[in-house]
């Protein structure tokens, strides 16, 4: 299990969240312009890096506020948490030596 810290209530388990996919998605500035696979790309094409990975989460169980994380996908290790009001943090990494990259 993850510990996830809301920016508004603190540290919890992973099991009072809700995963809302990818953060940091602009909405097209002209939907109405869009054709079927533009449409299709901004719904269901989503980046899928290896590392650092910015997130929407919901505390579900607790404030229900929306909020990113900044997570690393290849430890699942949660970076950084932060509002939907501010910038995407530098993520540090820990890599397996020990080292913050």
């Amino acid at each position: 299990m993850l510990l996830i810290n809301c920016p508004w209530c603190g540290p919890h388990n992973e099991s009072e969240y809700h995963y809302g996919g990818q953060a940091h998605v602009p909405y097209p500035e002209n939907p109405a312009d869009l054709d079927d696979r533009q449409w299709a790309e901004y719904v269901f094409y989503r980046d899928n890096p290896k590392g650092p990975f910015a997130e929407r989460w919901m505390h579900d169980h607790g404030c229900r506020r929306w909020f990113n994380a900044l997570r690393d996908t290849v430890s699942y290790e949660v970076l950084a948490t932060y509002r939907l009001d501010e910038p995407r943090p530098e993520p540090r990494i820990t890599d397996p030596a020990g080292e913050q990259r």
